[in-house]
């Protein structure tokens, strides 16, 4: 997988793939097969009783003979149309079956992905698979599977047709389809690779649509307009090369195929004239051969048709089994953690190709102790709290909870042990007792409420015009940010996890709510561990021992009046908060 994309799955495993979905609903797709190869039986009847009644009337035969094959005739069409319908029915239901089978392994794979392979591959490409490849992938299993499946039957018994009625102007039909054979081979070599750099360009231009939406803030108060409608004008170039390149093999493919459809039919009519004037074949049986091979050119059509559709779904087929390759969290249970200190050992690391964050990190967090790290931005502390929440995992080194890697934990093992809030939040459609029961399903509205009290939001709550059946976001109650922020910190209340890590968890609340919050959660979570990333300084003086981070590494670690008495690092943020012009630093307090 490339660094920050997600991967696409292999020809191979879309083929297995395809092969799960189908023996999940073997019987439907076997009922399909079987009513579509009767239909085509069933309208095999059709070309030779016609050619019966060509070689019944040169023979003079009596009206009566011509009668009864015409009945033969018309009960062999009412019967294929049955079937046909039949067989098109059962086929679109298992391909609705089969579209949400596909539907909820996409929804479990992407619940499963960790947060950081999301978070570096970037919402577009996620969003764009979940929507218009799936979109894709069940239009073809509703539509294209189908059809493909009815015309391929239908194609191959009136090919089998033309040999069993003359093995000559069967191979006549055959070497006049060796143009579309060789047509389709030029045109697959190059179709997957063309619809997967279709997707891939999809993904950027909805990537790059999502983060200018997000960032419309922060694109007008910058005035990044200019910057960011050339990225997009850049992103949709893209996609519409790719797209004319599609569109350009679709154009060689399809032309050439068309003039094909010809061959076979005029081959047979050239060749079944020369026999049936030398007397070595009848004239029903030239004519009967024709038509089956015209009626080859429809099935035949429409499995080009669909066999073009499916390098397009099969590359959307591709990138959302492509899923099923990305690194996983860990969804069994691992070794129980025996308490829960953690410690930080020799810990390095670096995103990707950019330069190392942290250069040999070591810390114990005692159980139930305040811990505040501080420095100043780029320090290294919002990646060592991503380390200890299990976001990411260590370069070299090891993060442990109990003596048990924290990246090693299953998710719900995870909940339970550690859990980190930043100021990043969502509030999901539903009411505010949805919202807050994600973290703790079974809890009751007297839960509800004290989580909601412990973060100072039962306040607001209460005045919405239904409490806690109020429903959220679009068409409902719409949250500021504050309130968005504390309905994320009581669901953390309702986690009760034993370790708490706050990374800016309440920076879009005002300061007088802001300590409000932080003093409300410490109550609520006495005697549990608290690790905050402090950008406000009052924080570092509450907690039990100050870490500061200075370039990636752990420069100072005691407590607060310790710290100050050292007149270190933290000593000189700690002035500088203060607006302490002995300190030299004037009255600017850093960006911590």
């Amino acid at each position: 997988m490339t660094s920050g994309h997600l991967p696409v799955a292999e020809p191979a495993d879309v083929r297995r793939a395809a092969h799960r979905l189908i023996r999940a609903d073997r019987t439907a797709f076997t009922a399909t097969l079987a009513l579509n190869a009767t239909a085509a039986i069933a309208g095999l009847g059709g070309p030779w009783l016609l050619g019966r009644i060509i070689d019944e009337v040169k023979a003079e035969a009596g009206v009566g003979t011509v009668d009864r094959l015409a009945l033969a005739l018309l009960l062999c069409a009412v019967a294929e149309l049955l079937l046909a319908r039949w067989a098109r029915f059962v086929g679109h239901r298992f391909g609705e079956r089969t579209l949400a089978r596909v539907r909820e392994e996409f929804v479990d794979r992407t619940l499963a992905l960790p947060a950081s392979t999301v978070e570096r591959a970037g919402t577009g490409d996620l969003t764009a698979r979940g929507t218009a490849d799936v979109s894709t992938v069940g239009t073809t299993l509703r539509d294209a599977g189908p059809d493909l499946l009815i015309n391929s039957v239908r194609f191959l018994i009136a090919l089998v047709a033309v040999f069993v009625l003359a093995p000559l102007l069967g191979v006549v039909g055959v070497c006049g389809l060796l143009p579309i054979w060789f047509a389709l081979r030029w045109y697959l070599r190059r179709a997957r690779d063309g619809y997967l750099a279709e997707g891939a360009a999809t993904s950027e231009v909805a990537e790059i649509v999502a983060a200018t939406a997000a960032g419309a803030r922060t694109v007008e108060a910058l005035r990044l307009e200019g910057e960011r409608i050339a990225a997009s004008r850049d992103a949709i170039e893209t996609a519409r090369r790719t797209r004319f390149h599609t569109l350009y093999l679709r154009s060689v493919f399809f032309p050439a195929v068309e003039v094909s459809y010809v061959l076979p039919i005029a081959g047979v009519l050239i060749v079944g004239g020369v026999l049936y004037t030398h007397g070595a074949m009848s004239l029903g049986a030239v004519v009967a051969a024709a038509l089956y091979l015209q009626q080859l050119t429809g099935p035949l059509d429409q499995i080009l048709v669909r066999v073009e559709q499916l390098q397009s779904s099969g590359a959307s087929f591709a990138r959302v089994e492509g899923l099923a390759r990305a690194p996983k969290a860990t969804s069994g249970e691992s070794a129980s953690p025996v308490g829960d200190r953690i410690d930080v050992s020799g810990v390095r690391y670096s995103y990707g190709r950019g330069g190392e964050v942290l250069h040999g990190v070591d810390l114990v967090v005692r159980p139930g102790e305040r811990l505040a790290i501080v420095g100043p931005s780029g320090a290294g502390k919002t990646t060592l709290s991503r380390l200890l929440a299990g976001v990411d995992a260590p370069t070299e080194g090891t993060v442990t909870v109990g003596g048990v890697p924290v990246v090693a934990l299953g998710p719900e093992q995870l909940r339970r042990q550690v859990v980190l809030v930043t100021q990043e939040h969502h509030v999901f459609l539903g009411t505010v007792r949805d919202n807050l029961r994600i973290a703790e399903p079974g809890a009751g509205d007297a839960e509800l409420w004290s989580a909601l009290a412990a973060v100072g939001a039962d306040g607001w709550v209460r005045e919405l015009p239904a409490g806690l059946d109020t429903a959220l976001g679009e068409g409902g109650h719409r949250t500021d940010g504050s309130q968005a922020q504390q309905l994320a910190l009581a669901r953390v209340v309702l986690a009760d996890p034993h370790t708490l890590i706050l990374d800016e968890a309440t920076a879009l609340l005002d300061p007088t709510t802001a300590r409000h919050t932080e003093r409300a959660l410490a109550a609520v979570l006495e005697g549990r561990t608290v690790i905050a990333i402090a950008h406000r300084l009052h924080t570092a003086h509450d907690a039990d021992r100050v870490a500061v981070m200075e370039d990636g590494l752990l420069t100072e670690l005691g407590a607060h009046d310790a710290l100050v008495a050292a007149d270190g690092a933290y000593a000189a943020l700690w002035h500088s908060w203060h607006g302490d012009r002995t300190s030299g630093t004037g009255n600017a307090r850093p960006d911590l």
